[in-house]
């Protein structure tokens, strides 16, 4: 059970992810998602990392407010493609 209060560095740790401002930055820029591709679709996470995006998206907690910004910062070099504003 989660006890932080939601936010990115919080969701960061939780994935087992680098949660330093820094380390949330090079990951979205590393990890850019085309707009077809579903944010737990993404091949890089682990079976547990996606297990818990999907668990949070579903609750429709207060997480899943962060977990839907996470996907639109993975999606957003897409977004602008898509929409010509490059």
């Amino acid at each position: 059970m989660i006890t932080t209060s939601p936010s990115m560095t919080h969701l960061f740790e939780q994935l087992g992810l680098d949660a330093s401002e820094q380390g949330i930055a090079e990951f979205i820029k590393g990890h850019q998602l085309g707009t077809e591709v579903a944010l737990c679709d993404a091949a890089y996470w682990s079976e547990s990392q996606r297990q818990f995006l999907v668990e949070q998206i579903k609750a429709d907690a207060p997480w899943a407010l962060i977990v839907d910004q996470f996907s639109e910062s993975l999606h957003s070099d897409a977004v602008r493609r898509s929409s010509g504003l490059n």
